[in-house]
């Protein structure tokens, strides 16, 4: 796993300091090594840091160039065909000087030119300098595990891993785009190609961007999709098989490194399956996990001991009860963009714990989305089961009285919330913030002509799909996992040089998993992942409880009620100079002391704040 950060421009580049200042500043995405490269015409930039993963030698260093001199390219990542891949190219009549899938990726280019994407299995996001075609080609990996921001203005291109490389840059406009602003209250993620800062886009997953260094023209395209589900049916037996196959054969791909590789062990259904499957390929894995001994609630170590024991892993436990607040601080710089999801804190921790003895690790991201895990594909079962009988007028009506009678953190307003959705095409916000009326009451109405675009952007990006199960699941992976599951991951491993790979993420799992598993093995109104919990049953031990939806969480809560916690909360968000009300943070306080569950509502706003003040911006 690496850094990478470039700069493509139609005139020569003056200022050429900040492209190593913004390599550097993401040092902790690979420490092993660092390059830089400039072409003779000074027109293009491309920096790298390096976690040495396959190919320890200088044959993996980069830039890369290729045989000829004619490409070059900057990746981060992991080509979990590369070996397939470079065999193929090799009969074609490609040769190679290196044992790195990154010059599997030059020889691919080369190859099929931009279609290279679609040969490629993997997560990655990579830039290639093509000195014949003049142009630089951008790429993104199907699901987003790769992070690739840009910026393209006055005819100039730069991008990077991770946001901090390009604001190294003095001179770089830092501007909060309200829009995003308002799509991170509302969703707690900044979606799609938005970017917390304005001017800056995000290259969204399955897609590439073509720029032109002869007029400065761009292009950007998606190259693969979620399949369409299959019409066919298919044996209940044979869907089963063929999930344990591709599972295993993904978990066996993943775990070749020339280094060495652990596991996450959350003790759920998710990363108990990839033990599973891992321990047919290697004998005493590694497996790590976070407990917390003082709050039983969000303990799941005695699940994963469990796991580990029966699979006779290495298993290590992390216990993580007095965690300091002050490493909220530590995260906010880290994530580029601020995110609502408290399980942030463990996955660093837990991150941490693993990068002290190991470079890779295995985690069970994507089987939740996938396979139907959340509570929202369960719900939608039941809103199309129990309610779909009663018109839909009617629905909205009983729907906008339900909410405007109940605050945001009384229960039962969820209920109402979803009543009102049109579950033919829509969905309705399962996790949401802050809605529109929220919002205008914490940003305290002086923010004029406030673009409260969150809700339109949201319906914009729920897939048409007749089946509502269906349709969320698929809303799930391209917004919920790929804004806030990779986006965590992804900067709380790299933050401690570590690489977390995600075998429910390859492509043959992926497309199985959308283009022949039906709804009725993935949620019903009672209940959740059916079609992993079978396989779960199949290969694990009798005595593993399959019903618990849990992962790396916290007692945030009980943090919250006194403490440092609390009072670094309120030192916070009532400080004079905080972005929102004071009137309506003080009312989330005393909720939250009334059991009401709005600590996540506070946690949205904290993480905005520390961001913030961490990159000195205001709105």
């Amino acid at each position: 796993m690496c850094g990478i950060v470039g700069i493509s421009s139609l005139a020569p580049v003056e200022n050429k300091d900040w492209l190593i200042l913004g390599r550097d500043s993401m040092r902790h995405r690979g420490p092993d090594s660092k390059g830089i490269f400039w072409s003779t015409d000074g027109q293009v930039g491309f920096g790298h840091r390096r976690l040495s993963i396959l190919d320890l030698t200088e044959g993996g260093h980069q830039p890369m160039s290729s045989l000829d001199g004619q490409l070059v390219t900057v990746f981060n990542g992991e080509i979990y065909n590369h070996i397939e891949l470079r065999k193929k190219l090799i009969e074609l009549g490609h040769t190679f000087q290196s044992n790195s899938d990154t010059e599997v990726i030059l020889n691919a280019y080369k190859e099929w030119s931009h279609d290279c994407v679609i040969h490629l299995q993997g997560m990655f996001a990579f830039a290639i300098y093509d000195l014949v075609q003049s142009k630089v080609f951008l790429a993104r990996d199907r699901a987003g595990e790769k992070p690739l921001f840009y910026n393209i203005s006055k005819g100039e291109l730069r991008f990077a891993s991770e946001l901090k490389a390009l604001i190294s840059d003095p001179s770089f406009s830092k501007n909060i785009d309200p829009r995003a602003l308002d799509c991170y209250l509302s969703m707690g993620y900044v979606p799609g190609h938005l970017c917390i800062l304005e001017g800056v886009n995000k290259l969204p997953a399955a897609h590439t961007l073509s720029f032109s260094l002869k007029d400065g023209s761009f292009k950007i395209l998606r190259y693969w999709d979620l399949p369409d589900l299959t019409s066919e049916e298919y044996c209940q037996e044979d869907l089963l098989n063929e999930l344990e196959n591709l599972l295993e054969d993904s978990v066996r791909r993943q775990l070749v490194a020339d280094v060495p590789v652990s596991l996450l062990l959350s003790g759920g259904v998710d990363s108990s399956l990839i033990t599973a499957l891992a321990a047919r390929s290697e004998s005493q894995i590694k497996t790590f996990t976070v407990g917390f001994s003082g709050n039983r609630d969000y303990d799941e170590s005695t699940h994963a001991q469990l796991i580990a024991k029966h699979f006779d892993t290495d298993h290590t436990l992390l216990e993580a009860d007095d965690v300091k607040p002050e490493m909220m601080s530590l995260l906010a710089r880290q994530y580029d963009e601020p995110i609502v999801d408290s399980s942030m804190i463990p996955t660093f921790l837990v991150s941490q714990q693993i990068g002290k003895h190991c470079k890779v690790a295995l985690g069970g991201d994507g089987g939740d989305e996938l396979f139907g895990g959340y509570y929202s594909a369960s719900r939608m079962a039941a809103l199309q089961q129990n309610y779909s009988w009663i018109p839909l007028s009617l629905k909205k009506k009983i729907s906008q009285c339900g909410v405007a009678m109940l605050p945001i953190e009384a229960r039962g307003r969820h209920f109402f919330n979803h009543l009102g959705a049109d579950i033919s095409k829509d969905i309705p916000p399962f996790m949401p913030k802050f809605d529109q009326y929220a919002r205008s009451k914490l940003l305290d109405l002086h923010y004029k002509d406030w673009p409260f675009v969150a809700d339109s952007i949201r319906k914009s990006r729920i897939p048409k799909h007749s089946d509502p199960v269906q349709r969320v699941t698929r809303f799930d992976f391209i917004n919920y996992m790929a804004e806030d599951i990779l986006v965590k991951v992804d900067r709380a491993s790299m933050l401690n040089s570590l690489e977390i790979r995600a075998p429910f993420l390859d492509v043959s799992v992926i497309e199985f998993a959308y283009g022949k598993v039906p709804s009725k093995l993935k949620a019903t109104s009672l209940d959740r992942k059916i079609l992993l919990k079978k396989l779960a049953s199949r290969i694990l031990p009798p005595d593993f409880d399959k019903k618990r939806k849990m992962g790396f969480g916290i007692p945030l809560d009980r943090w919250l009620a006194k403490g440092p916690w609390r009072s670094m909360f309120e030192a916070v968000l009532l400080d004079s100079n905080s972005t929102f009300s004071r009137e309506e943070v003080l009312k989330l306080f005393q909720s939250l002391d009334k059991g009401r569950p709005v600590k996540e509502h506070l946690f949205c706003l904290m993480q905005f704040e520390l961001w913030r003040k961490e990159y000195n911006l205001a709105l």
